[in-house]
């Protein structure tokens, strides 16, 4: 009789929604997984964004029910079970909750942990063996190959896994934060932005980070009140006369706000197949055309659903099109482009109709993102440089009650916009606080010095010098991911200009470096000869931001969570 082969022992380093996905995955797979969680808190599912470490009670997510992917039950089953302390603490109406109603992020976190402690009953009825490690910092992982196993370094203790997977989140920097009084280096955890201030802040970014530390920073400066004309106002507390929020943006813009999705759902049915994929580098000198994916899911799509915004755009290409949208936006000042889109979001949202462009935006970019590996280095460069950024500011999905919010601090006189342009520096002074130093549209220079500053720029993504655990890096099992040049001309023109983040090889091909550490389709870390490694997978956002480069929030997490674990069904025997 042949024995069964052994049960494979996967650990999962971190316990946040990443870990999550990949968690419904495995109870729910047709192989047999033992499965360890190791989590730095003592609470799974809820991650950074969710718990104290990323929010506040004032703090709201952006997705409602309807965008969120199904993990084990529905929240607003969950909702309505809610104990009336919750109900009130979180000032939620559970009978008048929708599936279109954002709501607290703590209280989402809430709901993620319920979603864990679902899935582990299943697990146990599936006879499953789940062990959780809270408070459990994972500080180093290396793979031993010549026994087919993966040692992760855990409070001081070597543990041994067949298989590992990455799962840890969001990370901030902390330089000159505690060194520098008044420089915060991220808004993270807001709880530390509780401060009474009586001088003007400097933000820097105007994104959903920015937005966080806003609604924080005014609600300990000041109050929020509905007037008898049904407008939200702010009234500054006496102790506060001076204090102002100063937004600093290099285009000047704020994101886009929240309307109805028709698909709020992003699947795998918006990614090119690998057919499409393969034909088109057959057709493109072995890359993949960021032009074709342009053509493919995004212009396409207007063929039936918006016949007129398509013979406008038909011709376009990414440099026209991104200037075309740049063009409606700029030469309005900031707040009053906001009220614009604002009655353009109502309307959607009152006529259950999608801004469409806005939406096929946001597809876009999540279809960009899995094949981004295999575009070429000036295809790279020109995401990066043109598309990424108009796509970071339509899809960010700004909630009505933190519009509201900025209109009332901004028609109080308590909250500016200056746009800085991409060349701004911010110098920390020794005494406390920084001088901004840019230079505007007019071409003046500005050095404004501010008491108190917060970097709001967001999640940014690591080199691969940065990556945590040493012992990969020591061994080689990971790499620094390139992007190659489909032209050696344009790589060897920017070599000889200074680009210090273009390579060249003996045989004259020129390749670009970008963030992180190299990794495959599905999601394997990947050595110098590019060999995947089938013991170590990675889907932490921050180290793959070079073969990876979008923020997809939780639909990266269901579907980079599908690839990982198909990838170990095929393995597990």
């Amino acid at each position: 009789m042949a024995s069964k082969p052994a049960r494979k022992r996967i650990a999962l380093i971190g316990g946040g929604p990443s870990a999550l996905f990949v968690y419904k995955r495995l109870v729910r797979s047709a192989a047999s997984f033992d499965i360890e969680i190791f989590e730095k808190s003592d609470v799974l599912g809820a991650g950074m964004p969710y718990s104290k470490a990323g929010a506040n009670t004032e703090h709201i997510t952006n997705v409602s029910h309807n965008e969120i992917p199904k993990i084990a039950s529905s929240i607003i089953q969950w909702i309505k079970g809610l104990s009336v302390r919750k109900q009130k603490l979180y000032n939620i109406d559970p009978e008048g909750f929708s599936q279109y109603n954002v709501f607290p992020r703590l209280l989402f976190g809430e709901y993620l942990a319920s979603q864990f402690a679902e899935l582990r009953d299943e697990a146990e009825k599936n006879r499953i063996i789940t062990r959780v490690h809270y408070n459990s910092d994972v500080t180093d992982i290396t793979d031993q190959p010549e026994n087919g196993v993966v040692q992760v370094s855990v409070n001081g203790t070597l543990r041994e896994f067949d298989r590992v997977i990455v799962c840890t989140g969001h990370k901030w920097p902390e330089k000159y934060e505690g060194e520098v009084p008044g420089y915060f280096a991220s808004p993270y955890p807001p709880a530390k932005l509780r401060l009474a201030i009586n001088h003007p802040v400097a933000i820097k970014g105007s994104s959903l980070t920015a937005i966080d530390a806003i609604r924080t920073l005014a609600r300990e400066n000041g109050r929020f009140e509905w007037n008898d004309e049904d407008r939200l106002v702010y009234i500054a507390n006496e102790d506060s006369p001076k204090f102002k929020l100063v937004l600093h943006s290099r285009s000047g813009l704020l994101p886009a706000i929240r309307f109805h999705l028709d698909e709020p759902r992003i699947t795998s049915n918006a990614l090119l197949t690998d057919k499409e994929v393969a034909d088109n580098m057959k057709k493109n000198g072995g890359f993949l055309s960021l032009d074709y994916i342009f053509e493919k899911n995004f212009k396409d799509a207007f063929r039936r659903r918006d016949p007129k915004i398509y013979r406008r755009i038909k011709d376009m290409k990414i440099e026209e099109f991104v200037q075309a949208v740049m063009d409606m936006r700029q030469g309005k000042p900031p707040f009053a482009l906001f009220r614009e889109e604002y009655k353009e979001a109502e309307k959607s949202i009152e006529e259950r109709e999608s801004v469409y462009w806005k939406e096929m935006l946001a597809e876009l970019s999540f279809s960009i993102n899995y094949p981004a590996k295999y575009l070429s280095a000036e295809d790279m460069l020109r995401l990066g440089k043109v598309l990424m950024p108009l796509i970071a500011t339509v899809i960010a999905f700004v909630p009505q009650s933190s519009c509201d919010e900025l209109f009332a601090l901004h028609d109080a006189g308590r909250l500016d916009m200056v746009a800085v342009g991409g060349d701004s520096k911010v110098e920390p002074k020794k005494e406390g606080g920084i001088v901004y130093r840019y230079t505007d549209e007019q071409g003046k220079k500005h050095n404004i010095s501010y008491q108190t500053y917060v970097d709001c720029s967001g999640q940014r993504h690591f080199s691969y010098e940065e990556f945590p655990f040493k012992g990969l890096l020591l061994k080689r099992t990971v790499s620094p991911a390139y992007i190659c040049f489909q032209s050696r001309e344009a790589g060897k023109k920017l070599l000889e200009e200074g680009n210090e983040d273009v390579l060249t090889n003996e045989h004259g091909d020129y390749f670009l470096k970008v963030p992180g550490v190299a990794i495959n389709d599905c999601f394997q870390v990947v050595n110098e000869y590019g060999a995947a490694n089938e013991r170590i997978f990675i889907m932490a956002v921050p180290y793959i931001g070079g073969h990876n480069p979008d923020y997809s929030g939780l639909d990266f997490c269901e579907q980079a969570s599908e690839y990982i674990v198909k990838k170990l069904e095929e393995t597990a025997s």
